[in-house]
């Protein structure tokens, strides 16, 4: 059979590829036919990527400009200049009280939380305004609407892209260009390890006015006590994604788990107060030492 006239498959570049969501993003849109470009910021993972026959892995260090610039030539240049889609999972939670949070720490969360995806972004909108269409979909979370204590620079970079995403999409209506945000809620993941190693490197909690309920915070990021209710597996984010990059009409947000659906209806319907108060409930164990 002839097939020099076959449609190319459709391209998407997924960054955090190491783990969790955006292994589960990469595997399901392969299966689905897609051509992915799996990046992960430490090289020993993109081998690793490389040696399970991700071919197109590359290295893509979101603090990092010049490794930003490199992977979308990388990606252009293998594909003669197409990318159907990016999707913006890369990302760490800092954990700790806003009052804790150095100037340095927080940037720190922003920049690859929130300024390096915006760049990453702006860096592919070229190709897709060239061909005159795309998919951008953001990996936001259930702190991206709602905050929860101890959580603070998360928080702050989730509403920030969350805030920058919708600006975005207004502002690409009639390129052909949809735009969406995913909010998970908790996944399965090595999110947790990665936020312990954040909160012992760059927070005081010895000298701290939270140093009593930090313990707490401690035992929870090191798997200590019950597991987080209503958790799913990376996959049922995959799901979402596969509908925001493939249906003819994408939503603007796709909430994926309980408690995304749940505060996201509480935050509509209550006062700010209650509202804070009901948040404040459910997180009081998470606070009491054990």
């Amino acid at each position: 059979m002839d097939d020099t006239h076959t449609a190319p498959r459709p391209t998407v570049l997924i960054t955090g590829c190491s783990s969790g969501i955006g292994a589960a993003a990469a595997q399901h849109m392969a299966r689905r036919g897609w051509r992915v470009f799996p990046t992960a910021r430490r090289h020993e993972d993109v081998d690793r990527l490389r040696e399970a026959g991700w071919d197109d892995a590359l290295a893509l260090d979101l603090t990092d400009s010049t490794s930003i610039a490199s992977a979308v030539h990388e990606v252009a240049t293998r594909t003669g200049g197409r990318l159907d889609a990016l999707f913006n999972n890369g990302a760490y939670g800092q954990p700790g009280a806003v009052e804790d949070l150095s100037r340095a720490t927080l940037r720190e969360q922003l920049e690859t939380n929130l300024l390096g995806t915006h760049e990453l972004t702006t860096q592919v909108l070229p190709l897709m305004r060239s061909q005159g269409h795309g998919r951008i979909v953001q990996n936001s979370s259930v702190l991206g609407f709602i905050a929860l204590p101890y959580r603070g620079a998360y928080v702050c970079s989730k509403f920030a892209l969350e805030g920058l995403t919708d600006t975005l999409r207004q502002e690409l209506v009639g390129s052909g260009i949809h735009v969406s945000l995913i909010q998970p809620g908790p996944i399965a993941s090595r999110f947790r390890d990665n936020a312990h190693r954040a909160f012992r490197a760059r927070i005081d909690a010895e000298h701290s006015a939270h140093a009593p309920t930090y313990q707490a915070v401690e035992q929870r990021l090191a798997g200590a006590g019950a597991s987080t209710p209503f958790t799913l597996e990376a996959g049922a984010v995959a799901a979402k994604l596969a509908h925001a990059l493939e249906h003819p009409r994408p939503k603007a947000r796709y909430h994926v788990t309980v408690p995304t659906h749940l505060f996201a209806a509480l935050k509509r319907l209550l006062p700010t107060r209650w509202l804070d108060r009901v948040l404040l409930a459910a997180t009081a164990s998470e606070r009491r030492p054990g």
